[in-house]
């Protein structure tokens, strides 16, 4: 494998991989190259708008995704599905932060958050998939969903935007719902499962505090005010429901003030 030459080539090399083993793969290799400095500067590859996917899972609207929870059976293996697709569209969506805010130059520790990032989401990606062929399946097996990157879509043109509905609002979400998920999988006498589940949610807060820490420097080099600009980006660009119960202990972990999410944020968003 040659080294790319810049870290938005190697982020861009990342997106253009189907096959998710060498998305993972290629994700461990480009984060070592670049901590090593044998990558070393962050160029402008355009990324592509959409990311090379795999024939596999076939992808469907929302409304006609199969049936999952955390008790036994064919919805458990739904769930771990559908979070390990969530997960491998994380990669792409730090890789894709990586590459197409290149050309704003932002500071080297803005590139150092994403890599780590997409490292983490492959571990996550990897831990879910050997879980499924535990359980006899395969990630490809069960339709999914493009919800995630719809949202990398409608964020394009900001990195304010994506900071703001990507990890602040999507991730955070997920720090909401997984203590859920994992007292029902250990209900379930599935402590397997929830102990990968709890590990994620553990190490998402730092990705949800990558996402504050940056949209609040870009606030800061905008002169704008941090809150009523997350509102008015959520009002304008997101258009789910997301509602409480919040997970307050994590949020505040991640540098996520109430004030962001509580109360019109949460009437709203």
């Amino acid at each position: 494998m040659t080294t790319p030459v810049t870290l938005s080539d190697a982020a861009c090399r990342v997106l253009n991989t189907a096959d998710p083993a060498e998305k993972v793969r290629l994700t461990y290799a480009y984060a070592h190259e670049w901590r090593a400095g044998n990558i070393a500067e962050i160029g402008t590859s355009s990324p592509p708008d959409r990311p090379a996917r795999p024939v596999k899972p076939v992808l469907c609207p929302p409304s006609d995704m199969p049936k999952r929870s955390a008790g036994g059976g064919k919805r458990r293996t739904n769930l771990i599905h559908a979070i390990a697709h969530i997960e491998l569209n994380a990669i792409d969506l730090a890789w894709d932060a990586v590459a197409r805010f290149a050309p704003l130059n932002l500071p080297k520790a803005f590139y150092d958050d994403w890599v780590r990032v997409a490292e983490d989401e492959a571990r996550h990606f990897e831990m879910l998939q050997n879980r499924l062929v535990e359980l006899g399946a395969s990630y490809g097996d069960i339709p999914a969903h493009d919800g995630l990157w719809e949202a990398a879509l409608n964020t394009n043109d900001d990195v304010l935007a994506r900071m703001a509905l990507a990890p602040m609002l999507l991730e955070a979400r997920g720090l909401d719902t997984t203590p859920a998920t994992v007292e029902r999988l250990r209900a379930n006498g599935d402590d397997a499962t929830a102990d990968i589940f709890e590990l994620i949610g553990e190490e998402e807060i730092s990705h949800v505090a990558a996402g504050v820490r940056w949209f609040e420097y870009v606030c800061e080099q905008r002169h704008l005010p941090p809150t009523p600009t997350f509102k008015s980006l959520v009002r304008e660009r997101y258009k789910g429901q997301i509602k409480p119960p919040f997970n307050v202990p994590a949020r505040t972990q991640a540098g996520m003030r109430a004030d962001y999410y509580e109360p019109d944020c949460a009437a709203k968003a």
